[in-house]
């Protein structure tokens, strides 16, 4: 039973449809990311935004996921492609060990509204970011007639960001669904 949704997840976030609607390097394009940076994938999936992250970068890609089938999947990619640096954590935020300060950009794509509470992770992301780097937050606007489905709208998101100590640079609505935030560590 569990298979066959891990399935249809899989298809969606390897979907053309997906790639199509915004693709990885448009995100790559509209934040501040520099040759140096290191980056954390946080909730990095089959390695979305990793795979594409680590060719643009010289410094360390972390994708961090709890699946570790989705790890594999980026590891192969990363062979495939000849990518050295990226490194693949299985587990939550406290499986990455990493010093205060040491990451530039942290992307957080279609994964926040599944944290309970958010704000202990948020402040933990803080932590790991360099004094004004950047969290970015992709999220999936709620639909008014859906109750099923864990989803913070962009105010909320908003909120959340700013009461962790985050200060929000740019809001996009790459899509009709989708929004995205960059906050950055400016404290």
């Amino acid at each position: 039973m569990h298979h066959s949704h891990n399935k249809g997840k899989l298809s969606y976030l390897e979907s053309p449809e997906r790639r199509k609607e915004f693709s990885p390097e448009q995100l790559l394009n509209m934040i501040p990311v520099k040759e140096t940076d290191s980056m954390l994938d946080f909730g990095a999936g089959t390695g979305y935004f990793s795979i594409p992250a680590a060719k643009r970068i010289k410094g360390k890609v972390y994708a961090l996921d709890i699946d570790a089938t989705m790890l594999e999947i980026i590891n192969e990619k990363a062979l495939e492609e000849q990518l050295s640096n990226i490194v693949s954590v299985q587990g939550s935020m406290e499986a990455l060990c990493l010093p205060e300060g040491s990451i530039d950009i942290i992307i957080a794509s279609l994964v926040l509204h599944e944290i309970q509470p958010l704000a202990p992770l948020l402040r933990q992301m803080k932590k790991v970011l360099k004094k004004e780097g950047y969290l970015i937050c992709l999220e999936l606007e709620p639909k008014r007639s859906s109750k099923k489905a864990p989803r913070i709208t962009m105010e909320g998101m908003e909120q959340e960001l700013k009461e962790a100590g985050f200060q929000i640079t740019e809001k996009f609505f790459p899509t009709e669904s989708l929004y995205m935030l960059i906050a950055q560590n400016t404290n």
